[in-house]
């Protein structure tokens, strides 16, 4: 008796081509995790940057003394991340005398791996900034 295998490449190449599918989505969307990674990175710590430029002057030239507006730095912060379009539910931000901080998440929608039902992961960063006043580096000489 002779077995009939007809069919059965076929199986074959329908699985291997949805395994392929997948390892390509994974570098394929691996690649924008990265990015995005970096882009929120970047951004945050560009956002506690400027936030940190906002020093109080009276304060600097009465005491000489270098501290944070916490109010002005919240609002140019927060100005950084809303014109580069994070939603305010995404941004966290904490103004101090000495420093600022500011979180953010967003959602990277996947490219390929949304044919497998996974459409997006979430990216979360922490940026962290001092005022640096002088040639010789934080605080005054």
């Amino acid at each position: 008796m002779r077995r009939d295998d007809s069919g059965q490449a076929t199986v074959f190449v329908v699985a291997f081509a949805v395994v392929l599918l997948v390892l390509a989505g994974l570098v394929v969307d691996g690649g924008l995790a990265i990015n995005a990674r970096q882009r929120v990175t970047d951004d945050v710590e560009q956002a506690a940057r400027a936030g940190a430029r906002e020093i109080q002057v009276d304060e600097l030239r009465n005491e000489g003394v270098v501290v944070i507006n916490p109010e002005k730095a919240s609002q140019v912060a927060g100005a950084f991340l809303a014109a580069r379009h994070y939603p305010a539910n995404s941004v966290t931000i904490k103004a101090f005398p000495d420093h600022v901080e500011v979180d953010a998440t967003i959602q990277q929608k996947t490219a390929l791996l949304s044919l497998i039902f996974f459409n997006s992961f979430t990216v979360t960063a922490h940026g962290e900034a001092r005022p640096a006043v002088g040639i010789t580096g934080e605080g005054l000489p």
